[in-house]
């Protein structure tokens, strides 16, 4: 007769719950940047803008967002027809185009983030900065172990 499988642990119920954290931050950050007609994705780009005036290439918003280059070619595309950022030609390179924020997407950045820093404080409640600082370093494990997994998988996969 066939004993029944041990139940997965706390270490799978963990996953299960970040995931479903992921899931719902996800969602209400879609609601939260929808009121300036924005997705979070959208967001994210304007944000790495806004703390390199300077702005970067495309392929280093791609690094920096973790974001394969042809998902970040349509949002800058979206977001330069609204106005909010701008290509501009790349003095030592013909073949890359630097991505600025205009002067209505500093503006909007100006008020986008002090709504966006207080929701995240809300996202926190009372949960101690030292314990929130603790779950970061522990975040960055659980990182750092999921791309050397899947790394292994790829590297598996490419000899298969």
């Amino acid at each position: 007769m066939n004993s029944p499988k041990p139940a997965p642990g706390l270490r799978y119920e963990a996953l299960l719950q970040l995931l479903r954290t992921a899931e719902t931050l996800w969602n209400a950050s879609r609601a939260f940047f929808a009121q300036w007609d924005l997705s979070p994705s959208q967001f994210n780009v304007l944000n790495v803008l806004h703390v390199q005036p300077d702005g970067c290439t495309q392929s280093d918003l791609s690094r920096q967002l973790i974001m394969h280059r042809s998902n970040v070619t349509g949002l800058v595309d979206r977001l330069e027809k609204r106005g909010l950022l701008r290509r501009e030609d790349h003095a030592k390179d013909r073949r890359v185009y630097i991505v600025v924020l205009t002067s209505a997407g500093r503006k909007l950045m100006r008020t986008v983030l002090p709504q966006y820093h207080r929701a995240a404080d809300q996202v926190w409640g009372r949960l101690p900065i030292k314990r929130a600082e603790q779950l970061v370093a522990e975040l960055e494990e659980v990182v750092r172990n999921a791309e050397r997994i899947a790394k292994s998988l790829n590297t598996h996969a490419n000899f298969s």
